[in-house]
């Protein structure tokens, strides 16, 4: 009798959900925020922080009400996670968190947890914006202290790491707070390339656009009425650095930019106009000096010989500091590079050709 009944396929259990986390070397884990407004910020318009925190540290980074959850690498993960408890820490101290600022955090964490706390510090002054200013890296943290504490301070370092922007915030909250009486703001007027005699106008007219950037920083600090109001009465002034000479900055607040092209003579003009209850900041990139060949620059000759004088401090920055689009960082790095290999291609000239043998005989005559 044929088997009426077919045996039954035999069943096998089904393989378990594969979970990356047992892959070696990942890793998951989460994040509890507490709050939702906390969560929607640091998330940010559409998610663009979370997706930067993705796409910089190479994990996945997923969010459900107010708890984050990663995956990935375990060393990323663990960095992303200590990452965002961070940004998450500043902003439950009331502090704003912009695209820029996890741009900025990412890079504090090749310093350290000392420079990812420095995320958290109370901000120096709130602008018309809205938006706090804030020491933003390690340098800019310990640049602020300097000129908390110190008479004269000296920010040297490339373009875009706040040295003058934090200065200014410095002055306007000593102001604001009446810890002096007046801010001055300096600039030498040196040509960049350019030549200021074939400027329209008269001389204030001729210096105006060196000082636009003192202007612009200004006017980010407060209302453009205040600011106005208070240029008006004298109460801040800028100027260019020539007029400075004769003059005795008491209860001041003096700030001097692009110091990297003043003179010796100006820079110790400068610093000796310095009074009672005042106090200065010196701003400059000794890599971008435009004086003329054979012009010692002013601010390198300061910082060679005020080292360790007493109420003297120097913060330097660098290309991790620069708190500008990322790709401002790179750029230093390419011109630094650039002028390296300038440097090895002067101190190895090519060897010149010998010159060929002019050929003997007379002259063949022309083809006709």
């Amino acid at each position: 009798m044929p088997d009426l009944h077919p045996p039954l396929p035999m069943r096998y259990p089904s393989p378990a959900p594969f979970d990356r986390s047992q892959a070696t070397g990942m890793k998951s884990m989460h994040v509890e925020l507490a709050d939702s407004e906390v969560a929607r910020t640091l998330a940010g318009a559409q998610n663009e922080n979370l997706k930067l925190v993705e796409r910089r540290l190479g994990v996945r980074v997923g969010q459900r009400g107010t708890e984050l959850h990663l995956s990935g690498p375990e060393a990323a993960v663990s960095t992303a996670v200590k990452l965002l408890e961070g940004l998450a820490s500043a902003l439950k101290s009331g502090r704003s968190v912009y695209r820029e600022d996890v741009e900025q955090a990412l890079k504090a964490m090749g310093q350290g947890d000392e420079a990812l706390r420095a995320l958290s510090l109370s901000p120096i002054i709130t602008q018309r914006s809205g938006r706090h200013v804030t020491p933003r890296s390690l340098a800019q943290q310990q640049y602020v202290e300097l000129i908390r504490t110190n008479d004269v301070v000296f920010g040297l370092g490339p373009a875009g790491t706040g040295k003058t922007y934090l200065a200014m915030a410095m002055a306007v909250q000593a102001l604001t707070e009446r810890k002096v009486k007046r801010i001055i703001l300096a600039r030498p007027a040196v040509e960049a390339g350019e030549k200021l005699g074939f400027l329209p106008g008269d001389l204030a007219e001729k210096v105006n656009p060196y000082l636009r950037p003192l202007y612009d920083a200004l006017h980010d600090m407060m209302e453009p009425e205040r600011a106005a109001a208070l240029l008006e009465q004298g109460v801040i002034e800028v100027a260019p650095l020539a007029f400075m000479r004769g003059r005795t900055l008491n209860d001041c607040f003096a700030i001097l930019d692009e110091a990297q092209n003043t003179t010796v003579e100006q820079m110790k003009m400068f610093l000796t106009r310095i009074g009672y209850h005042s106090r200065a900041v010196v701003t400059g990139d000794v890599t971008q000096i435009d004086l003329p060949t054979g012009k010692q620059s002013g601010l390198v000759h300061a910082r060679r010989i005020l080292q360790g004088v007493e109420g003297v401090a120097f913060a330097q920055f660098t290309d991790v500091d620069v708190v500008r689009h990322p790709v401002v960082a790179e750029v230093i790095k390419a011109y630094a590079r650039d002028e390296l290999g300038q440097v090895d291609a002067v101190a190895e000239p090519r060897p010149s050709r010998p010159t060929p043998p002019k050929p003997s005989g007379p002259r063949p005559p022309p083809e006709s």
